[in-house]
């Protein structure tokens, strides 16, 4: 074999380590902590509206914020890398990139980065993946010493920042799941734990012979009748500032949960249940709208149930399970959107 026959064989024998790099620095990549906290920790100091316009220089942003200089300037050369904020002559400004960071940016990102929001805060659970994992307890109670719902109910901000959250989540989602249905077989519904109320005002204006009852913890249930206010429903929705561990009004003929039971494992999704049974009328419904594991889920955001609150996207098989246990049978399944599912619960001995 001539001399170009052995180059080519050299060629080969290299190929498995270059591939073989290439799959440690895309593994590098994938696993590197430093671009998400650097991200979290912009929005956190308010780098991004900060920066807005001609930009400040370094001295300057660190005097503001009471922050060491040197330090930010490494964060700011991370930035730049990134394209967040990109170097002038007189320091650091926020790059069209970046200005999707902006507080007032209305894409929910603020609440998913920032460190003392609730999104943000909930998602430094995944430091505690491990623990999750091989107990399947939430990361959450390891990492701050409580539960998420624990530490919303002690810090008001919190809660107003879930809130926000959960409202601008389904901003997009709520005419599918209002057409998706025939919302119009009942005369009552209660949305168990609905929230701001945008879902179920708008139930009640597509079906003006409705009536809706919320029940949600406050300062929640509060923000409820403002919603329905301005959809000027607020004759045809009641609200009750109470948990959904509790007694539920009675006598509906239908129970709402809508992104509900997976925030919750399997002990207290019976104990929800529990009560939407106890509370339901002989022929009424139990309407559960979610992600369906296996169809619609998220392994990300499955991970993120887990390390948050214990919880999941649960599988038909496994709600079927579930609601087996309170004398419910799953009577259909209906895809509303691209991203949940909604499945009707009749009681065993209801029509």
């Amino acid at each position: 074999m001539g001399a170009g026959g052995r180059a080519v064989n050299r060629l080969t024998q290299l190929e498995p380590s270059t591939v073989v790099n290439d799959h440690v620095a895309k593994i590098r990549n994938l696993a590197g902590l430093a671009t998400p906290m650097a991200l979290r920790v912009a929005v956190t100091l308010g780098l991004p509206d900060r920066l807005r316009g001609d930009g400040a220089t370094v001295g300057q942003v660190a005097a503001d914020l009471g922050v060491a200089p040197v330090p930010l300037e490494l964060l700011l050369g991370h930035l730049t890398s990134l394209g967040i904020v990109e170097r002038t002559s007189t320091g650091y400004r926020t790059t069209d990139f970046g200005a999707t960071l902006y507080s007032d940016a209305g894409n929910g990102l603020t609440n998913f980065l920032h460190l003392d929001m609730a999104g943000g805060r909930a998602e430094m659970a995944f430091a505690e993946l491990l623990h999750s994992v091989t107990t399947g307890e939430p990361g959450y109670t390891r990492r701050f010493g409580q539960d998420f719902w624990t530490d919303l109910a002690q810090q008001p901000h919190l809660r107003a920042s879930f809130d926000e959250q959960m409202t601008h989540r389904f901003r997009e989602q709520i005419p599918g799941l209002v057409a998706g249905f025939d919302w119009g077989r009942f005369t009552t519904i209660v949305d168990v734990g609905g929230g701001h109320g945008s879902l179920l005002a708008a139930i009640l204006v597509a079906h003006d012979s409705l009536r809706g009852h919320l029940v949600d913890l406050d300062p929640t249930a509060t923000e409820a009748v403002r919603t329905f206010a301005a959809h000027q429903v607020e004759d045809r929705a009641q609200v009750t500032a109470s948990s959904f561990f509790d007694p539920l009004p009675a006598g509906a003929d239908a129970y709402l949960l809508c992104d509900i039971l997976h925030d919750w494992d399997d002990r207290d999704a019976h104990r929800i249940l529990a009560r939407c049974v106890e509370a339901c009328a002989p022929a009424g419904r139990i309407l559960v709208i979610e992600a369906l594991g296996g169809r619609q889920d998220n392994t990300e955001f499955d991970l993120a149930m887990l390390a948050i609150f214990g919880g999941r996207e649960r599988r038909v098989d496994e709600f079927r399970d579930l609601a087996s246990a309170h004398g419910l049978v799953l009577q259909s399944t209906v895809a509303l959107t691209d991203q949940r599912n909604l499945l009707e619960f009749r009681l065993a001995q209801g029509s």
